[in-house]
């Protein structure tokens, strides 16, 4: 575990749920609920998984994907994984709707209209309570 990895010293957000293969954080960044899944182990490709973890994660990804969905109800859901900044493998889950501040362009980018979408705060508790509850 390198001890300069945000990822490996720090839960890198609020802690939603996690088991001993990975974890779901929720972070607010640029004024989007952002769902990480963030690999357990400090690996920083998709490649140094095994076949058997890497189906484990995208399993993973996809269940998260799902829950934001029904919750949030975005017209898109962004998926990246880019570890540029944080050499360490995690899958950002990004709601988009088409009236947000961003749109269409990603949400780094600068912003297209001052004001966007409102996020409906109970839909956002039941969704963390859901993803809480994951069943690995």
């Amino acid at each position: 575990m390198p001890l300069d990895c945000p990822l490996c010293t720090a839960a890198g957000g609020e802690l939603i749920w996690q088991n001993d293969f990975a974890r779901i954080i929720f972070v607010m960044e640029h004024g989007y609920p952002i769902f990480r899944v963030v690999v357990q182990q400090h690996v920083a490709e998709l490649t140094d998984l095994s076949i058997s973890e890497r189906s484990q994660l995208m399993q993973l990804v996809c269940k998260v994907e799902t829950a934001v969905r029904a919750h949030l109800q975005p017209d898109k859901i962004n998926l990246a994984s880019l570890g540029n900044m944080v050499p360490h493998l995690h899958w950002h889950m990004i709601p988009r709707w088409v009236d947000d501040t961003h749109f269409p362009a990603p949400i780094w980018a600068t912003a297209v209209r001052p004001v966007g979408h409102l996020v409906n705060d109970i839909a956002l508790v039941q969704l963390k309570q859901q993803l809480g509850q994951l069943q690995p």
